[in-house]
């Protein structure tokens, strides 16, 4: 069920009936973007709601059913132009490698922490992954987590990716010791980026957070990194645009390329209880693969609404799922409003 910023009960009302006023009164309170959802028994009310988003401008982007109560969300305003054609999908092949982590981050959009179970992809499935990528147009991998440098075999999953395509791991750096540093070292470093979560110039606002001492721990990973000739990508998870502002600032300092940092908003899944709230109709799709299936987007590849098929082989098939999933967001004369990067 996609979060919403606030919800509106319609208790059997209808536009008939005195639903309007509150209607009006509720989305006043929303600002551009924003999601509200509306909740009511009568089914019937989807046609209403839907005929007057249309006419005040504003996008019903999801009508579900459960319980024999009726949720609609509505996305207040117009959503912009549709950005797929920047990013082809499938192009870029998310992997989750897993859910377990070794920090606890409030704002995980998928609930990793030391307590969530591991839902291991897998090496074989990786490989497999790997294999019918290469001839899919697959240009790059993305391995994220969890925290994939948790796993024993990280290297091979690494290099099964790199060998078919330049690949991105996502860390939060503080597994980069031992075995998986090893590891690490056996990868080619021209087809390998590590990107490391630095949510803030100074401690305060990352540790708060992902927990006492990680701002710490992420910068010497950095450092690492790079003294091993990996290029190293920078990614600040932010709450507002003045911390995004003074991270740019902080990145600008040091010279860092424009290509080398991610800087996002928090996304209103997971452990998150404030951010940008997205839904499926939000997202410009980027097929991300679980031990569970094959999700819409990275930022929501632990909710039942961004699951589109549980069946990941052959890839071919599902990325055809994924893009028959987009034809249909289209058809409902929706437009995807942006590309939110997780990378």
């Amino acid at each position: 069920m996609t979060k919403t910023n606030l919800e509106l009960d319609a208790s059997g009302k209808s536009f008939a009936t005195g639903l309007l006023p509150e209607l009006i009164t509720t989305l006043r309170r929303c600002g551009p973007g924003d999601l509200l959802a509306v909740v009511s028994k009568e089914a019937g009310l989807g046609a209403d709601l839907e005929l007057w988003c249309r006419f005040t401008r504003n996008t019903l982007i999801e009508t579900t059913v459960e319980s024999g109560r009726s949720r609609w969300v509505i996305r207040c305003g117009e959503a912009p132009a549709d950005g797929s054609a920047d990013r082809p999908i499938g192009s870029r092949l998310w992997l989750y490698t897993n859910f377990d982590c070794n920090l606890h981050c409030d704002y995980c959009c998928v609930r990793s922490s030391p307590k969530a179970p591991r839902r291991e992809l897998g090496l074989p499935r990786v490989r497999r992954v790997a294999s019918e990528a290469a001839v899919l147009g697959v240009s790059e991998f993305f391995v994220t987590g969890g925290e994939p440098f948790l796993l024993p075999d990280i290297g091979d999953i690494l290099a099964a990716c790199t060998a078919v395509a330049p690949t991105t791991v996502l860390t939060n750096g503080a597994p980069l010791v031992g075995r998986r540093l090893e590891a690490l070292r056996s990868l080619p470093p021209e087809r390998l980026t590590l990107q490391i979560s630095l949510d803030s110039p100074t401690p305060e606002v990352h540790d708060r957070h992902r927990g006492k001492g990680t701002w710490e721990r992420a910068l010497k990973a950095i450092e690492l990194a790079h003294a091993e000739g990996f290029r190293v990508r920078l990614a600040a998870t932010v709450s507002n645009d003045e911390q995004a502002e003074e991270f740019k600032r902080f990145l600008d300092a040091r010279h860092i390329d424009e290509k080398d940092r991610v800087i996002r908003r928090i996304a209103l899944r997971g452990f998150a209880i404030k951010g940008v709230a997205l839904a499926r109709a939000d997202l410009v799709p980027e097929v991300t693969i679980t031990a569970d299936g094959v999700y819409w987007h990275p930022v929501g590849a632990d909710d039942p609404d961004l699951l589109v098929t549980p069946s990941i082989f052959p890839l071919a098939e599902a990325f055809a799922a994924v893009r028959r999933a987009f034809e249909r967001e289209t058809e409902h004369g929706r437009r995807l409003a942006s590309i939110f990067n997780c990378a």
